[in-house]
């Protein structure tokens, strides 16, 4: 079985080919594009097939007819108007665009819950064993452009992935620096999410409110950065995280340090939050780009102390294992799982 598989994120758009391969799945001829650069996923979607199969289709086997794309954005009946992208995307048109016999859309961390079941320990970092044979829901964090998150129901005999909007939620500060930043988010968001300070777009946030609330300068390696973020036509969220990240990492910037530090307390309390809900005693894993680059970071302890850090509930979040997923590819391998599930990824009639 061969497939077309992607998966659409604010800042990057990743295409691949999936083959079948016992019970794995292979990636093959996998494309990164920046999404910011594209007026539709239609176009990037064209451009690869064009450049991947019509140029030379005989390396492949079997030419795939049939896509499944992870989606960062809610998804219902096949449509899905992305969070951090000006796309609205529906896949009986997609369809028509590529001549693929079957589109299908879903979650982006929907696919990566798909893709979990799929993988080995070698793809993972244990992070906290929690208790031995855990066995129950799963919850699925993911810090990247966004705050996605999803679970896993455990109905008894296997678990099944859903996606939720859970980033979305009211951030709630619990102390005078983080009423702080609520007040100081509040002014130029309006409502703030959990998604404002726990992802990429999070560590922009917490380091613009720092330099202000602690009338710090600029390290003169922002500068570059700053000023392409001030340009409609610059730079993208993830340059100022990642410089932020860096620069932490060098210990060149007390500000980048405190960014990172609390940006690993407050993902750690939003995990926790989630954990909870999902009452996610078959464990928590924490996807997305940017905690495999701080690993070091992650390691220290600040993010597991924020996560069991729930007063009574504690106990029952130190049975939970936490693993960090390591490959990158687990939402592509995901949506393969997902479209090759025949009754599971049958679209709804409309």
């Amino acid at each position: 079985m061969t497939l077309l598989v992607g998966d659409v994120g604010g800042t990057k758009t990743q295409i691949a080919i999936a083959e079948k391969d016992g019970q794995d799945w292979r990636l093959r001829d996998i494309h990164r594009y920046v999404s910011q650069d594209y007026s539709g996923l239609d176009k990037i979607l064209t451009h690869y097939l064009a450049q991947h199969l019509a140029q030379d289709p005989a390396r492949l086997e079997q030419p795939p007819v049939a896509a499944a794309l992870a989606i960062a954005g809610p998804v219902a009946d096949d449509r899905s108007e992305t969070t951090n992208l000006p796309w609205q995307l529906d896949a009986r048109a997609l369809e028509e665009a590529t001549g693929l016999a079957r589109v299908r859309l879903l979650n982006d961390l929907e696919a990566i819950a798909w893709g979990i079941a799929g993988l080995n320990n070698d793809q993972l970092l244990t992070l906290q064993v929690g208790e031995p044979g855990a066995r129950g829901n799963i919850a699925v964090v993911a810090p990247g452009t966004g705050l996605g998150q999803a679970g896993l129901f455990w109905d008894g005999q296997r678990h099944r992935p859903f996606a939720t909007e859970g980033g979305h939620t009211d951030f709630a500060p619990t102390d005078a620096r983080e009423f702080a930043l609520l007040e100081h988010l509040q002014a130029r968001f309006g409502r703030v999410s959990w998604e404002r300070v726990a992802s990429g777009m999070g560590i922009g946030n917490l380091y613009d409110f720092l330099h202000l609330y602690r009338n710090a300068a600029h390290h003169p390696r922002m500068a570059e950065v700053l000023a392409r973020q001030d340009n409609p036509q610059g730079g993208q969220t993830g340059d100022l995280a990642a410089r932020v990240a860096a620069l932490a990492a060098a210990g060149d910037c007390d500000i980048c340090q405190e960014t990172m530090a609390w940006f690993m307390l407050l993902l750690g309390r939003e995990a926790g939050n989630s954990a909870l809900k999902l009452m996610a005693r078959g464990g928590v894993y924490l996807a997305g780009g940017i905690l495999p680059k701080n690993l070091d970071l992650l390691k220290r302890g600040g993010f597991i102390q924020a996560f069991l850090d729930k007063g009574r509930m504690r106990g029952l979040l130190e049975a939970m294992p936490v693993h960090l997923v390591l490959e990158e590819y687990c939402g592509l391998i995901g949506a393969a799982r997902f479209l090759s599930e025949p009754v599971l990824s049958e679209p709804e009639p409309r």
